[in-house]
């Protein structure tokens, strides 16, 4: 098994430094996805042998790990890492990946174990997704440390077999950011792989770094907007039911965004998200 890793960088400054320091040992790919903070060129200078390259636009967590997918397979890869640039990867992730892709031939997405920074809280040991409902379901954060199969992957930190991209194919960029890997995973396993959990290969994250932090409404925005486009594509349903889900969709939002620090723009952008995604307006987010 051949594993590159992908390494998106959003003006991540010292989170993308120390995410590649923690992927120290595996090829990399470090894509630059039009950060305005000098932080290409710090990761030029520390880490020399890892493969740099400017997009010089932000094309979204979908476009941008698409431009470094291509890359890792040009380069030979069979297996590749996404890792976000506000994660660290821990020892062994490597070898417990190469283990777990002789263990299932079959899969198509590996899914790490992903850990709050402190390394003890879980934020994600498998999930699903519900299409027909448009709802992805209680993120599992318990359960048992074995190979099991999952609904769903967190794009924190996930491996995606050569054999899978070309056929099923790469990340949705119209979908930007959010909801990707979910909609990704849909795809995959409809092509035949199976989705598989993996605990030995454990990743922490910090969550929401490329989108603002906790303050930001932006991941309110786009998790509204495509998981109604995502949930139409996968499951088409009548007018009448359609219409209600996006309800459902649009409420849970809501519920959210009620319990955010700015209370009134978190609502402001769930009900943006669902006025775009019932235009089919997609792709990156306008200043309008």
């Amino acid at each position: 098994m051949k594993l590159l890793a992908v390494v998106l960088n959003w003006n991540g400054g010292d989170d993308t430094l120390a995410a590649l320091a923690s992927l120290a040992g595996i090829e990399t790919v470090c894509v630059d996805n039009g950060s305005t903070d000098g932080s290409p060129d710090r990761v030029a200078a520390r880490f020399p042998g890892v493969e740099l390259i400017r997009t010089g636009v932000n094309l979204g967590f979908a476009g941008g790990n698409n431009v470094g997918i291509r890359r890792a397979l040009d380069r030979g890869a069979d297996w590749v890492l996404l890792l976000n640039n506000d994660a660290l990867a821990e020892p062994g992730l490597e070898d417990a990946l190469a283990a777990a892709a002789a263990a299932r031939p079959d899969a198509g997405l590996l899914a790490c174990k992903i850990l709050d920074l402190d390394g003890r809280t879980v934020q994600y040991a498998g999930a699903s997704f519900n299409a027909r409902l448009g709802y992805s379901g209680r993120v599992s954060t318990t359960g048992p440390d074995e190979l099991r199969e999952v609904g769903r992957v967190d794009g924190a930190g996930v491996a995606v077999s050569r054999a899978a991209i070309e056929r099923a194919g790469l990340l949705d960029e119209a979908l930007f950011a959010y909801v990707e890997d979910v909609e990704w995973s849909l795809r995959i396993r409809a092509a035949g792989f199976a989705i598989v959990f993996v605990p030995d290969a454990r990743v922490r994250h910090r969550g929401s770094a490329s989108t603002g932090g906790a303050r930001s409404t932006t991941n309110l925005y786009y998790d509204t907007r495509n998981t109604i486009a995502v949930a139409e594509r996968h499951a088409p349903l009548p007018h009448g039911a359609r219409a209600l889900r996006r309800v459902v969709v649009v409420g849970a939002h809501l519920a959210l965004a009620a319990r955010h620090p700015r209370r009134g723009a978190a609502m402001g952008a769930v009900v943006r998200g669902w006025r775009d995604a019932r235009r089919n307006r997609l792709g990156q987010r306008s200043s309008a």
